[in-house]
């Protein structure tokens, strides 16, 4: 898992022996990233982007692009779920549903202003968030007493060899500090044709960054 350029410095959030502490932050642990995030109550943004145009077709052939992002948000939230966060992590669907309850004063959560986010987007060196993506976010974290934001930003897909793979780019978005504060590429097991165990694997590898299987 590689870091971004632009993070200067890893934040994760830990549980204390009084419970979850939204403010709390610890050094990540070596091999699994995204531990300090295991106990606290964090919201998974929906996938936002699909990007086109990869030499296997793969991205071309989906008939319904935004299905394809939300077949992968349901793979995370399954591959979180079995390592234990069924109940405290807000995943996309419970999150739309409750954005759509407080529409007047939420954003459309599949709906961010995220393009600069993307990998091959021009951002900021200090990871800070602009406007009005700092403001959308802050309203979906307040909503579930959240600090920290999971955002699978984009899908595609590579070519390896004869064969291919789901690459996932990710981001922890600090809601309180408008910031992102760790971020990567995070790739799926080799496949020789495409199915939805491509993006189940992909999913997969995103929860292991957080807790073993």
């Amino acid at each position: 898992m590689k870091r971004l350029a632009l993070v200067a410095s890893l934040t994760l959030v830990a549980a204390c022996s009084r419970g979850p502490d939204p403010n709390a932050q610890v050094a990540p642990l070596p091999n699994r990233p995204l531990a300090g995030l295991a106990g606290q109550q964090v919201i998974v943004l929906p996938t936002h982007y699909l990007r086109p145009g990869d030499s296997l077709g793969w991205a071309e052939a989906a008939e319904r692009p935004r299905q394809l992002l939300t077949d992968l948000d349901d793979e995370i939230a399954f591959a979180l779920g079995e390592r234990g966060f069924r109940t405290r992590w807000v995943f996309p669907e419970q999150l739309i549903r409750s954005a759509q309850r407080n529409a007047a004063h939420s954003p459309d959560p599949r709906a961010l202003a995220a393009e600069g986010l993307r990998p091959l987007a021009r951002r900021r060196s200090d990871g800070q968030l602009g406007e009005p993506l700092a403001s959308q976010l802050r309203a979906l974290v307040a909503l579930h007493g959240a600090r920290y934001a999971l955002f699978p930003v984009e899908l595609r897909f590579e070519k390896i060899g004869g064969v291919g793979r789901a690459v996932v780019h990710v981001l922890l978005l600090d809601a309180r500090l408008s910031r992102a504060t760790w971020g990567g590429d995070v790739r799926g097991d080799t496949a020789s044709t495409f199915g939805r165990g491509v993006i189940a694997s992909a999913a997969n590898s995103l929860a292991d960054q957080v807790a073993a299987p």
